[in-house]
């Protein structure tokens, strides 16, 4: 039995994103967790309600299925490394460009990731 589905879920913990839609008059709430989701209501509190138990039955028709239920993103576990392959002349400008600011390409890149 997958036990991803023995632990309990709570859709409040998924991550949500509201915005306005201009085609539709509404605001539409998603679900970075279930892309396929929507919700469409007049004020944002109530697309995110709706969501937030669209996500919730979903959820219970995916375990009553026996299927994998994603956990949400807060609550999964990263390593704090991945690996990305670039061009050879990439990455010689990045080493350079580190080694002109005195610090490592690892240290230069995470700067230049958090800066957006």
């Amino acid at each position: 039995m997958d036990t991803q589905n023995q632990i309990p879920v709570d859709a409040g913990h998924y991550t949500y994103r509201v915005t306005w839609s201009a085609e539709d008059g509404e605001y539409v709430a998603s679900c970075l967790e279930f892309p396929s989701l929507s919700w469409l209501a007049p004020s944002r509190a109530d697309a995110i309600d709706g969501l937030e138990r669209l996500v919730a039955e979903v959820v219970t028709d995916m375990r009553a299925n026996g299927e994998r239920v994603p956990p949400p993103l807060a609550e999964r576990s990263f390593s704090g490394t991945f690996n990305v392959r670039i061009g050879e002349h990439l990455h010689r400008d990045l080493v350079m460009r580190a080694a002109e600011e005195k610090m490592s390409l690892n240290q230069y890149v995470t700067r230049k990731l958090a800066a957006g």
